[in-house]
């Protein structure tokens, strides 16, 4: 039997979809994810410095500025089996090219186009999930699916590293191509759409008619961006993604300059991170499907912890193995696990047949703040030789991003129970 006709006949099919979803996004997101694990490596073999190696942190974001909003119309036009396979295919062809580039900026380049591969496996594999599970089951489903980049970042920086100590940086890129290859691969062979989810054949508006369908869905798409569900999903998560990538970037090298650790020293606390955000992923989602004062919820218990966690860094002595562990945990925990609720929220906020709109306009937001936080953190760093005034911008801007939601969300309840009322 098929897997288009097992997909149709049993719904246990869905924790396939669930697993090669998750397995596609720790797959495409393996190198961009990890490459903070080998920034130490790359600067000393690039002669970069912090600066340049923030600009490569960024570079393979700042396509999906602009590609996830392509990427979320095609996820409402086609299949995910398509956008998403053929998007992490571009992601390892690029990363395999990029193993043999000549220097930093021809290296700069190949990740600009590793990014355009990428912005297809957020949305897509997140639209996946939301489609094949039911609202009971929707946050714990998305949370295993999102721990799918802590999950490839936790790898990445437990393999990178090595290979980049024992066989240069550029077999870091074509590791990080294969498996890319080899997630491609998986989704496409085995992802199938739901029969209830297929869509009819359209046929094509014509004359006036086709102006008013136009105008009509560039309405609804602009009343949605305007909803004040969408400014609490955009200003916290652009509060936390810059949080997380500030993470990612500075880790090794903080804990290199401020406590004299080697650099595959700090790549293990950044491991730590990466595996305490998979855990964080999976068990955050999957209260929000409990939490009975909504999704939303453990967003903001996240940001109140962050801000809790980056105070602790720039507080803690580093000397004590046990406490920088605990805190990158603890960072880690609640700095990559956000991401699981979070996005349950946002596709559960989106009209129907809007989704994938949601997802990518939310995430395209986001990533004005993945492009702009890591050679920002750097130039700080650069500029005042301290790292104390980079944590303190992440902490100062997610504490605005936590009142700011907080009274925005109680509003939005207030409202929604005045409407139950007069209903």
């Amino acid at each position: 039997m098929s897997s288009a006709a097992l997909a149709g006949r049993f719904s246990g099919y869905r924790w396939v979809i669930l697993a090669i979803a998750t397995f596609a996004q720790a797959s495409a997101c393996f190198f961009v994810q990890g490459i903070g694990a080998i920034s130490g490596f790359l600067q000393r073999d690039l002669q970069l410095s912090t600066s340049q190696v923030g600009l490569l942190v960024s570079a393979a974001q700042l396509v999906p500025l602009v590609g996830l909003l392509v990427a979320g119309e095609l996820l409402d036009r086609y299949s995910e089996r398509w956008v998403v396979g053929i998007g992490t295919l571009a992601v390892a062809l690029a990363l395999l090219a990029g193993s043999l580039a000549t220097g930093y900026l021809s290296l700069l380049l190949f990740l600009i186009v590793v990014g355009a591969g990428y912005s297809t496996a957020q949305p897509g594999g997140s639209k996946s999930v939301a489609t094949w599970f039911a609202a009971s089951q929707r946050g714990f489903a998305m949370g295993i699916r999102q721990a799918g980049l802590p999950l490839g970042g936790a790898l990445a920086a437990a393999l990178l590293p090595y290979l980049a100590d024992h066989l240069g940086w550029r077999s870091s890129l074509a590791t990080g191509g294969l498996v890319a290859l080899l997630g491609a691969g998986v989704f496409m062979g085995f992802y199938r759409t739901p029969e209830s989810q297929v869509p009819e054949p359209a046929t094509a508006p014509v004359g006036k008619a086709s102006g008013r369908s136009l105008r009509a869905e560039l309405g609804s798409r602009l009343a949605m961006i305007r909803e004040p569900s969408m400014l609490n999903i955009v200003l916290s998560g652009t509060s936390l993604i810059a949080v997380q990538y500030g993470i990612l970037v500075l880790t090794e090298l903080y804990l290199h300059d401020k406590a004299s650790m080697r650099i595959e020293q700090g790549a293990l606390y950044l491991l730590v991170a990466q595996c305490a955000g998979i855990a964080g992923r999976i068990s955050l989602a999957a209260w929000s499907d409990r939490c009975k004062s909504g999704r939303y919820v453990p967003v903001l218990v996240c940001m109140s912890a962050v801000v809790l966690g980056l105070v602790g860094l720039m507080t803690v002595p580093l000397h004590s193995a046990l406490a920088v562990g605990g805190l990158f945990a603890w960072l880690g925990f609640f700095g990559f696990g956000w991401y699981g609720p979070w996005v349950t929220y946002v596709a559960e906020s989106a009209a129907s047949g809007k989704s994938g709109f949601a997802l990518g306009f939310a995430m395209a937001v986001n990533q004005i703040a993945v492009i702009l936080t890591p050679p920002a953190l750097g130039f700080l760093k650069d500029l005042t030789h301290s790292y104390t005034p980079g944590w303190s911008v992440l902490a100062a801007m997610t504490l605005v991003a936590l009142v700011t939601t907080t009274w925005k969300a109680r509003a939005i309840r207030r409202t929604e129970a005045s409407t139950r009322m007069r209903g």
